[in-house]
């Protein structure tokens, strides 16, 4: 049976767009495969290596992808020029070696990586998980390509590209602060704890930290143009937890760290809550109807997470905690009501769509705007 114009022209930018995404993670993942010291997150790379035929195979069938993808787009939409920059990706990929590309011989030793290996499996991983659940278990009927969703992926790649260049700028201050507490003894018996027991450990840690920083980010006038960012977004799903301002997320992530770094928790433990937090952080955003009426207040979910993120009044400054309601509710922010929120967004203004200008936001805000949404 034909399809009608409407559906091929969704179905072809739907492709178009998956091609063109596919091929840059693929053309990066080549990179990573040529040049692993420069890349590579260097603790991740003995797991690559014990599992290198797994990961070339995942890479060999993005590509395929990416062209299958690409030569649909070129078949159902009248402009081709997008089903062609897919299939041009992909080949760009096939040049530099494909699933069979080995390290270059570069001179030289170097301790820190770029960590792009980070990026292109989160969003792979991401894209592949919460899409289809979004279709399947939709909270509120919205579109894939929702408004907003270029720059939220633009976030995306700004705030996860280079994670560890920000990660080590997050750690300078809690350097400079902290140095004398390097490899005192409390800290290795703190890294000598079951792993289980430092994971929960960081948990608590971490989360009690940016609780407050969370906290602040609302109630100081100057932070909260920066954070406002976050709220911006009118329609939530896994991508639009991604908005945030650059500022908003070196700062968060500094303090973050700084009880990580004093207390010397095992490498291991650390690693274990990042793959477990990067995971929640997108999961509390999605566009998810599940309830999860016990669990929710022990762990955040969708439902409680939306309510942060509600222009409805009796939803404002509230769950403020990115993992434990533990928090929210021991210092009397918490809210169940037991029915999702109607409306997202801030309130008395609007910062503006474009990456571009939500950089430049904060640093344009009229006087005499409050906080937390007016």
């Amino acid at each position: 049976m034909a399809l009608s114009r409407a559906l091929r022209i969704r179905l072809g930018k739907r492709a178009a767009v998956a091609s063109g995404l596919l091929g840059v993670l693929c053309v990066l993942g080549e990179l990573c495969f040529l040049l692993p010291d420069l890349l590579v997150t260097r603790d991740a790379l003995p797991i690559y290596k014990a599992n290198l035929a797994l990961f070339r195979g995942i890479l060999q069938a993005a590509i395929f992808a990416t062209f299958g993808l690409g030569a649909a787009a070129v078949l159902l939409l009248r402009s081709k020029m997008h089903g062609l920059l897919g299939i041009a990706l992909g080949a760009v990929a096939l040049l530099l070696g494909g699933a069979e590309a080995e390290p270059l011989d570069i001179a030289g030793h170097r301790d820190f990586a770029a960590g792009i290996d980070y990026l292109v499996l989160e969003l792979l991983v991401l894209g592949l998980v919460f899409i289809p659940l979004e279709r399947l278990f939709a909270l509120r009927k919205q579109r894939i390509f929702r408004t907003g969703w270029q720059t939220d992926l633009k976030h995306f790649f700004v705030s996860h590209v280079g994670v560890q260049l920000l990660a080590f700028a997050s750690m300078i201050p809690a350097q400079a602060l902290f140095s004398w507490a390097v490899q005192l003894e409390f800290q290795q018996a703190i890294a000598a704890q079951p792993l289980w027991l430092q994971f929960v450990e960081i948990v608590l840690a971490v989360d009690f930290t940016t609780y407050w920083v969370h906290r602040a980010f609302h109630r100081v006038p100057w932070l909260w143009s920066f954070h406002a960012i976050h709220h911006s977004s009118l329609e939530l799903d896994w991508l639009a937890g991604s908005r945030m301002h650059i500022v908003d997320v070196l700062v968060t992530r500094t303090a973050a760290f700084l009880p990580v770094f004093v207390l010397g928790f095992a490498p291991a433990a650390l690693y274990a809550y990042l793959v477990f937090i990067s995971f929640l952080a997108v999961y509390i955003h999605a566009n998810v109807r599940w309830r999860w009426p016990y669990l929710r207040w022990v762990i955040a979910t969708p439902e409680y997470h939306h309510w942060h993120h509600t222009s409805d009044e009796e939803g404002i400054d509230k769950n403020f905690a990115a993992c434990l309601p533990l928090w929210d509710v021991v210092f009397g922010t918490a809210h169940q009501p037991g029915h999702w929120p109607k409306n997202y967004g801030t309130v008395k203004f609007q910062p503006p769509e474009d990456y571009l200008g939500q950089l430049a936001y904060p640093f344009r805000r009229r006087r005499g705007a409050r906080t937390p949404y007016g």
